[in-house]
């Protein structure tokens, strides 16, 4: 033995590849009781009236159950008109988006055929040849910064830089 060791022990069993003899089980079988039977009517009595009570339905409970019913009944419809307009906003929504959306084509087109069908040579040649307009000399721009406002206004002076 190994000194620091615990020392090993065996099992005091062996298993092995054999089966061992099974004991029959042995099964008490209950014996029911004979149940009591009152023995008195007073009893009897009681118990039918205990039992009626338990299974009536008086007045104010029918009415605490009615009115709970129509609490129920009156949430429900509600839930339901609330979905049901939610739902029909939605639907106004998708067809205001579509709406939208189509104008947004059709104003792509439209410009899309104005700026094809503008022909600026032409607008070049008329402005030139025919109103006998020409570009600004460097000398006609005149450039000036208007801190005021990001807008010009058309009865405002232009500032005289001579």
């Amino acid at each position: 033995m190994a000194a620091g060791r615990a020392p090993h022990r065996m099992a005091a069993y062996v298993d092995g590849n054999t089966v061992r003899r099974a004991e029959p089980e042995v099964r008490r079988e209950r014996r029911e009781r004979p149940r009591r039977q009152e023995s008195t009517p007073y009893l009897k009595e009681q118990i039918r009236r205990n039992q009626e009570r338990a299974l009536s339905m008086d007045l104010p409970y029918v009415m605490m159950l009615s009115a709970a019913a129509v609490c129920a009944l009156v949430i429900c419809v509600g839930y339901l008109h609330q979905q049901s307009a939610m739902q029909a906003r939605l639907d106004h929504i998708e067809t205001l988006e579509q709406q939208v959306e189509n104008q947004r084509a059709e104003n792509d087109t439209l410009e899309t055929r104005i700026n094809t069908s503008v022909n600026l040579d032409y607008i070049y040649k008329v402005a030139t040849e025919e109103l006998g307009m020409v570009y600004a000399g460097k000398d006609q721009v005149l450039l000036y910064d208007q801190t005021e406002s990001e807008y010009i206004r058309q009865n405002e002076d232009i500032p005289n830089y001579n």
